[in-house]
């Protein structure tokens, strides 16, 4: 089959991120994956919740959609009083994909919250959170590297994540929308740099699906996960 955007069937959708894109925050960028736009921002306050151990830190996250984020206006979650389902669900993935590569040990007494904003949604808006999260938690804990609140850096590994499906029995990678909305299945993969799987979420949408077509999903993931892993590089090195 011939992709919308003339894509391969394992190419991601172009692929930008903007450092530093809110002065206030410890750390922020910016992503954009193809359509989908993802503004990512690191604040560190001092505390931790109770849960965590005495001397630990923690990582958590947030993540919203604006209302114009889609091709029809939705309400905002405040004017709900309520975070939607599908919010709670995606935050949760964040906040558990980002903690795979901190030691909290290291972190100390805090708390940074990577709150995920989509600007704009064309699909993939929760995997380019986590891709984009991670880049703005590196640079916030660069920052208090760089002004001695830390001496270690707490990072153990970096993390990223990426979208697969099965559209017209065509395996395909970084579903766009369109793609996504007719895909048989949906899998999404969150990866550490060192080749970890933290999490994956595969439904069959229109029908069951092999575990070698899993598989075969999962090392597609593999692929645009190293190449996001190495536009990260590039950021934080930069």
């Amino acid at each position: 089959m011939s992709r919308m955007d003339q894509r391969k069937n394992d190419q991601l959708r172009p692929v930008e991120i903007l450092p530093h894109i809110n002065k206030f925050a410890e750390g922020s960028c910016l992503i954009r994956c193809g359509s989908t736009h993802v503004l990512c921002t690191a604040s560190v306050e001092e505390g931790a919740p109770r849960h965590v151990p005495e001397g630990s830190g923690w990582v958590t996250a947030e993540y919203s959609m604006l209302p114009r984020a889609n091709r029809e206006r939705s309400r905002r979650d405040v004017s709900k009083l309520k975070l939607s389902p599908r919010s709670a669900e995606i935050q949760r993935l964040i906040g558990r994909s980002l903690r795979a590569c901190v030691d909290m040990s290291k972190l100390g007494e805090r708390t940074v919250t990577i709150d995920c904003d989509v600007l704009q949604g064309d699909g993939g808006t929760r995997t380019a959170s986590v891709t984009g999260g991670y880049v703005a938690l590196a640079l916030a804990v660069k920052k208090l590297l760089s002004d001695g609140t830390l001496t270690e850096s707490p990072l153990v590994d970096s993390v990223a994540a990426v979208s697969a499906g099965i559209v017209g029995d065509e395996l395909l990678l970084d579903l766009c929308y369109e793609e996504d909305s007719s895909a048989q299945v949906d899998l999404n993969c969150v990866m550490t740099g060192s080749g970890g799987l933290v999490e994956l979420q595969g439904t069959g949408e229109g029908r069951a699906f092999t575990i070698a077509e899993q598989r075969a999903l999962v090392d597609l993931c593999a692929k645009g996960v190293r190449e996001l892993q190495n536009i990260q590089k590039r950021i934080l090195e930069g």
